[in-house]
């Protein structure tokens, strides 16, 4: 599947109701993000807000993603129409757009996703196979995913002004900076977070959009699914990657000390 087809398919899903596995990738690597994309998820989110990773490094990912069939989506830095354009020029099948405060930063973001809207019109560009794919803008826009992080405490008591917004298709929590502006530095988990997301779910589900989040464990993703989220992240390629690699150090390192033969009388000894 082509990269335009996958945000096509991406977007007409998430108009379907369907549940869309994901996860981030944070360290910058064509490479990560390639094995990343083979792994099966329906959408990879390159985290250009807190990742190792720049904008020229953005393009080789969303190479290395095309030709898994995988979404590839960019966390921008800010809602800013450059990071924003830079994003979409590149290829990205749509924005995650983190630290709204309100419907108008929603709107914002949207305006700088779509031809309709703000976005600067250039086919030289990798979305537009340097000239040579047909379409139209309007075409374009119909592919882009806009996604909207609520992530402080303002964002939430407007959640359901901002998923009535035209044209955003996902509001995604981001629990460790939404707990932390809440006051309550708990996991993603905790009851008393998990009461303060349901305005999430419910404001998704009234206004048919989807309702996402980034979480730590398989576990807490079903929890949220179970509340209504159907967007679920799950990690990181560098998460996973130090999780393993700890894993399997110490599984290696219980396994005690070697034992060999001796050379001198055929017995066995501890080295």
């Amino acid at each position: 599947m082509s990269a335009a087809a996958a945000g096509r398919d991406l977007r007409a899903r998430l108009s379907a109701g369907e549940t869309l596995v994901g996860s981030f990738v944070n360290l910058g690597s064509s490479l990560t993000a390639e094995i990343m994309g083979l792994a099966g998820f329906d959408w990879l989110v390159i985290d250009l807000e807190h990742g190792a990773g720049d904008e020229v490094l953005l393009t080789g990912q969303l190479q290395a993603l095309s030709h898994t069939g995988v979404a590839g989506l960019v966390r921008v830095e800010a809602i800013d129409p450059a990071r924003i354009l830079h994003a979409l020029d590149a290829g990205a099948d749509g924005v995650l757009v983190p630290r709204l405060s309100s419907a108008e930063d929603a709107r914002r973001a949207v305006q700088y996703c779509r031809y309709a809207g703000g976005r600067g019109v250039a086919r030289y560009n990798r979305s537009w196979q340097w000239g040579l794919r047909a379409g139209t803008l309007a075409g374009a826009d119909e592919r882009v995913v806009c996604a909207v992080q609520i992530e402080t405490a303002e964002a939430l008591d407007a959640v359901a002004e901002i998923a009535a917004v035209d044209g955003v298709d996902v509001v995604f929590v981001g629990p460790a900076d939404l707990a932390h502006a809440l006051t309550l530095d708990c996991p993603p988990d905790d009851p008393q977070l998990l009461a303060r997301v349901a305005a999430v779910a419910r404001a998704a589900e009234e206004h048919g959009k989807a309702a996402g989040v980034l979480v730590g464990s398989s576990e807490q993703a079903a929890t949220y699914h179970a509340a209504g989220f159907r967007l679920l992240g799950c990690g990181s390629d560098s998460g996973l990657l130090a999780r393993v690699a700890h894993g399997v150090a110490g599984e290696l390192r219980a396994l005690g000390p070697a034992r060999t033969r001796s050379g001198g009388n055929g017995g066995v000894v501890a080295r």
